[in-house]
């Protein structure tokens, strides 16, 4: 055994594992950009709320800076307005600032004067003289906001106004400021383990997902490769049977499709081939019996051998009428003929038929009419192929018309095309008209090649029709009467230029 797996399955294996590593790319790629706008969500709604807790905090910040500009009250409250104080020294004032900045945990305490530079810091003096600029809060109100840099790292800052004539260092403005990246960092040791353990979570549900939805995919496909490695291998009539409204099953109904056209097709070439195989038969038959007869001696009189040199001129005949028409319908269906497409009256291709088939049709005291109104217009056609059509409908019309019945031959217009018409009884064998154009076909299947032909004319009149951009069809008028009809282009006021046809398909 080796252990080894079918190709098939290897295959199925193979297509998976392409599909969960695509898919667990893709959820990766998801997962680092969700996590990644995730994570700018996040910092900016802690940075808010951030700001807010500063705003807020400064409020309460101002009355204790206030508290420690005066050092010694020299007045008591009156009815006119609030005790004055001596301001305090601003060294000592600066000293107790910086017992009140750490008593506010992790803000920095700053002071602005009007020109909002920084007359005092909490965490030293390198910034001092530093410009602010703060913009009006739309959370706090009388709290001003602003976001700066402050010895190379970026600080949230929220201000209030304060007197400067009472402010031992002339201040305006007091600020507290928090390192942003203290935030950042917060939110990251807070968000990374959750975004983590949710993304291990989605990754596992969608390798899960994708597992299945791969297995409903590979299956599927692998059934319809092993049905194409079916039908190449000439099992022709394998199906997969699949069936849906997504593109898997459209595609398995059109595989079905193809496959039933293949086989139609294989079994019309078989049944071709065995018609041929038994048209020939015959004549060959006939050739290779009366020559020998000839050879060998065996015909005495000179009648006899006279009687056997017309057989096998007849019958050489018909393997080369034969031959001719095959090769016709082969040339016909691979496009390969040239059309000379003129103008051509209709009218008197149809008299000239019905002239050449006379002969035979009053040897079966047949009645042949015409019925083409005088006003009809030529089509555009190849006359020599039309006169090909029009032979083989006369021909077989006046062959298959049971004696003494009448043929006609009509023609009209309808809409833009020229309609001919070539009509007769049917007799006792009803052809079916569906299957008149194939190959072969014969409505009485006893009847003989040679008196009925090799059944190639009317598939090979079809092509033609279809070639000049025309239709041949029949039916079964209410009376019995098999009907054959011709449509064609009528053709343009001038002539018709030649041109060359392509695929007549």
């Amino acid at each position: 055994m080796g252990g080894r797996l079918p190709a098939g399955a290897g295959r199925e294996l193979s297509l998976r594992l392409r599909l969960l590593a695509a898919a667990a790319g893709i959820v990766a790629v998801s997962l680092l950009l969700s996590g990644g706008l995730t994570w700018v969500l996040v910092r900016d709604l802690e940075l808010q709320s951030a700001q807010e807790q500063l705003d807020r905090t400064i409020v309460t910040t101002r009355p204790l800076v206030l508290h420690q500009q005066c050092l010694i009250k020299t007045g008591a409250p009156t009815n006119t307005g609030p005790a004055t104080c001596r301001l305090d020294d601003p060294i000592d004032y600066q000293e107790r600032l910086n017992v009140v900045a750490s008593q506010l945990g992790g803000n920095r305490l700053l002071l602005l004067n009007r020109q909002r530079r920084i007359v005092f810091d909490s965490a030293g003096q390198d910034t001092a003289g530093q410009v602010i600029s703060v913009t009006p809060s739309k959370r706090v109100t009388g709290v001003a906001e602003a976001r700066t840099m402050l010895g190379g790292q970026v600080y949230l800052a929220a201000a209030t106004t304060i007197t400067p004539a009472r402010d031992p260092l002339g201040a305006a403005y007091v600020v507290l400021a928090l390192p942003q990246g203290a935030f950042a960092a917060a939110a990251a040791n807070d968000l990374v383990p959750r975004l983590l353990l949710a993304g291990g979570a989605a990754l596992l549900l969608a390798m899960l997902l994708v597992l299945l939805v791969s297995m409903s995919l590979t299956r599927p496909l692998a059934k319809l490769a092993s049905a194409a490695e079916d039908i190449a291998a000439g099992n022709y009539s394998r199906r997969v049977g699949i069936r849906g409204t997504d593109e898997i099953g459209t595609l398995g109904a059109a595989f079905d499709r193809m496959a039933e056209a293949v086989e139609r097709a294989r079994k019309a070439q078989r049944e071709f081939l065995a018609n041929v195989s038994h048209e020939l038969k015959t004549p060959l038959t006939s050739l290779i019996g009366f020559s020998q007869a000839l050879v060998d001696g065996s015909i005495k009189t000179e009648v006899e051998r006279t009687r056997a040199a017309t057989i096998v001129h007849e019958e050489s005949e018909r393997v080369l009428r034969m031959a001719q028409e095959l090769l016709d319908l082969a040339r016909v269906e691979a496009g390969s003929i040239s059309l000379h497409i003129t103008a051509v009256d209709l009218g008197g291709q149809l008299q000239q038929e019905l002239a050449i088939v006379r002969p035979r049709a009053d040897g079966r005291d047949l009645v042949l009419e015409m019925d083409v109104p005088a006003d009809i217009p030529p089509v555009a056609a190849d006359p020599e192929r039309l006169h090909q059509i029009l032979d083989n409908l006369m021909d077989n019309a006046v062959k298959y018309a049971p004696s003494g019945s009448k043929v006609v031959a009509s023609a009209r217009l309808s809409g833009g095309l020229v309609e001919a018409v070539v009509s007769n009884p049917t007799g006792p064998h009803v052809p079916d008209p569906d299957r008149m154009f194939e190959r072969f076909y014969r409505a009485d299947a006893s009847r003989s090649g040679a008196a009925g032909g090799v059944g190639l004319g009317l598939a090979i009149s079809r092509e033609l029709a279809s070639a000049m951009a025309g239709r041949l069809w029949a039916d079964i008028d209410g009376t019995g009467n098999l009907r054959v009809h011709l449509n064609l282009p009528a053709a343009q006021a001038r002539p018709v230029a030649p041109v060359n046809v392509g695929p007549a398909r």
